[in-house]
C-alpha cells in the first residue's frame, strides 16, 4: 500500500528564489527581490513591479510584438545611418540632406523619425527602404520635407511594405514624386534635374502621388546664331542668341530667372520629345571680303514649348545686296556700313519676351565702321561707333541667370560685333553674359572671333576686317526640373 503525503510548500531556505509556493490557484517562482514568475489563473507575470525582465543571452523570442512605440535615441543623427527597429531617431539636417536606410522588414517592425532642427524643409530627410522592399507600396525612396516633421514607419507584409501610420504635419507616402528617365540626371536638394544637351526623351515612368508634384520647372534654351564675316573697311555684326523661355513650378525651390513665366507644363506618364537646336553657321569670307551669309540658329523643343533659333550677324561691306540680319529668339546685330540697323528679337512673339534686338552698327564717318552686338535674352545687342579712332564693336547683350539646374548659370547671351582695327586698344565688342561670342578685328587682329558656347544658346562673334570669318553659334540645352517627393 503506497502512502501520500500533502505539501503545500517547498523550501530551500539557502537560496529564496528558487522556492515555489502555491496559494489555491496562484504559483509564485522565486520571492525577495528577483524577478518572479506568477500563474494565477489564465495570467502569467514575469517580474515585478519596477523589475526588469531579459533574455537570456543567445535566446530569441516570438509572439510578443510591439506596443506601437519606439524607444527614442537622444543623440540626433546628423549623416546617412541605418534604422534599428523598435527606435527612434532625431533627424539634424541644417548642416546638409542625408538618408535613413530602413532596416529589412518583418511583420510589426517599427522605425520613427523627427526633424530635430525643424530644417527638413531646405534640406530634405531620405527614407530608403532595404533592398527590394516597399514603402507606401512602391520600391523607392520616400523624402521627408515638411519643416518639423515627425513620421512613424511600421513593416506590414511585402506588398505595402513599410507603412506610415503616424505623421505630426502631413500625409507621407511611401513615394510621393515623379519617376522619369531621360538625359544626364543630377539631383539638388530634394529636386532632380534632367539635362538634354542633344535630342533625346523625357519619359515620365510614373506620376506622382501628389497632382501639384506633376507641374514641373524647365528652361528651353534655342541654338544662337553664326557671325557675319568681314568686309574690306567694314565689320560684321555678332549674332543674337536663342531664344530663352523658363517657368518654374511652385513646389521646386530655386531661383529663376526675370524671364519665369513661360507657361506650367504638367506632364503625364508618358514620352515627351526633346528636341535641342544646333548653333547656326558662321559666314565665310571670300577674298573680297563681305559675301558670305551666316545662318540663324535651330529652335528648341518641350511639350507645348518652341524656343526660336537666334539671328544671324550681318556680314560686313557697303553693298547694298547684303542680307540684313536674321530676326530670331534674339536678333543679329547691324554691319558696319550699308546695313546698320540690328534685326528683331522674340520672334515669332511669346510672352514674356524670349530674347531682345540686336543693336545697330556705325553707318559711317571717320573711322566709325564697327559691328553691333547681337540681342541676348534680357538685353539689346550694344550698337558699333564709340569714340575710339576705328570705332567700338557693339558688345552682346547680356543673358538670362537661372540657378534651375542647382546654381547660378547664365544662358542665351548674345555675340559681340567686329571692329575694323585694333589700334589704339583692343575694340572688338564683347560677348554677352550667358556663352555670347566675343567679335573679332580686322587687319593686324590681336583678337580672333569666337563662337557661342556650346549649350548656352550664346550667339557667335562677328569679323571685323577682310577675309576673316564670323564665329559659329553656340548649340541650345533643355533642363527639367521636379520635386522629388
Amino acid at each position: 500500500m503506497t502512502s501520500k503525503i500533502k505539501v503545500d510548500n517547498i523550501n530551500k531556505v539557502s537560496d529564496d528564489s528558487n522556492i515555489i509556493k502555491k496559494c489555491g490557484t496562484t504559483t509564485t517562482i522565486g520571492s525577495g527581490a528577483s524577478n518572479p514568475i506568477v500563474v494565477d489563473g489564465s495570467a502569467v507575470t514575469l517580474g515585478r513591479c519596477g523589475g526588469t525582465v531579459a533574455l537570456a543571452s543567445g535566446a530569441t523570442q516570438t509572439g510578443f510584438g510591439r506596443t506601437g512605440t519606439v524607444d527614442w535615441q537622444t543623440t540626433p543623427k546628423t549623416a546617412t545611418f541605418t534604422a534599428v527597429s523598435g527606435e527612434g531617431y532625431f533627424a539634424n539636417t541644417s548642416g546638409g540632406a542625408f538618408t535613413v536606410n530602413l532596416p529589412a522588414g518583418s511583420a510589426g517592425a517599427i522605425v520613427s523619425v523627427a526633424d530635430y532642427t525643424r530644417t527638413f524643409q531646405t534640406n530634405a530627410l531620405t527614407v530608403s527602404p532595404n533592398g527590394s522592399e516597399k514603402i507606401g507600396g512602391v520600391n523607392a525612396d520616400a523624402n521627408l520635407t515638411t519643416e518639423g516633421q515627425s513620421v512613424t514607419f511600421v513593416y506590414v507584409d511585402a506588398t505595402e511594405g513599410w507603412i506610415n501610420v503616424q505623421d505630426s504635419t502631413s500625409a507621407v507616402l511611401g513615394f510621393q514624386g515623379i519617376i522619369a528617365t531621360g538625359g544626364t540626371i543630377t539631383t539638388s536638394g530634394s529636386c532632380k534635374i534632367h539635362t538634354f544637351t542633344g535630342p533625346g526623351t523625357f519619359t515620365v515612368c510614373s506620376v506622382a502621388g501628389c497632382a501639384a508634384y506633376n507641374e514641373i520647372s524647365y528652361i528651353v534654351v534655342a541654338g544662337g546664331g553664326g557671325g557675319g564675316d568681314g568686309g574690306t573697311t567694314e565689320s560684321a555684326g555678332g549674332a543674337g542668341a536663342g531664344g530663352f523661355r523658363e517657368d518654374k513650378s511652385p513646389v521646386t525651390p530655386y531661383t529663376a530667372s526675370p524671364l519665369d513665366g513661360a507657361g506650367a507644363i504638367t506632364v503625364t506618364a508618358t514620352g515627351f520629345p526633346i528636341v535641342v537646336g544646333a548653333g547656326g553657321g558662321p559666314s565665310s569670307s571670300s577674298p573680297s571680303g563681305g559675301n558670305g551669309t551666316s545662318t540663324a540658329g535651330s529652335n528648341s523643343i518641350f511639350s507645348t514649348i518652341t524656343s526660336a533659333g537666334g539671328g544671324s550677324g550681318i556680314s560686313g561691306g557697303a553693298s547694298a545686296a547684303r542680307t540684313p540680319a536674321n530676326s530670331g529668339g534674339s536678333g543679329g546685330g547691324g554691319n558696319g556700313r550699308a546695313h546698320p540697323s540690328g534685326s528683331c528679337g522674340n520672334t515669332p512673339p511669346v510672352s514674356p519676351a524670349q530674347g531682345k534686338n540686336g543693336g545697330n552698327g556705325a553707318p559711317g564717318g571717320p573711322g566709325a565702321y564697327s559691328g553691333a552686338g547681337g540681342g541676348g535674352a534680357t538685353a539689346v545687342g550694344g550698337n558699333g561707333g564709340g569714340p575710339l579712332p576705328y570705332g567700338q564693336g557693339g558688345a552682346g547683350g547680356a543673358g538670362a541667370t537661372t540657378s534651375i539646374n542647382g546654381s547660378p548659370t547664365a544662358f542665351a547671351g548674345g555675340g559681340g560685333g567686329g571692329a575694323r582695327c585694333n589700334a589704339p586698344a583692343p575694340n572688338a565688342g564683347a560677348g554677352g553674359a550667358g556663352g555670347g561670342g566675343r567679335g573679332g578685328v580686322g587687319s593686324g587682329s590681336v583678337e580672333a572671333v569666337t563662337n557661342g558656347t556650346a549649350n548656352t544658346g550664346g550667339g557667335a562673334g562677328g569679323s571685323g576686317g577682310p577675309n576673316t570669318n564670323g564665329g559659329a553659334g553656340g548649340s541650345g540645352i533643355v533642363i527639367i526640373r521636379y520635386k522629388a517627393n
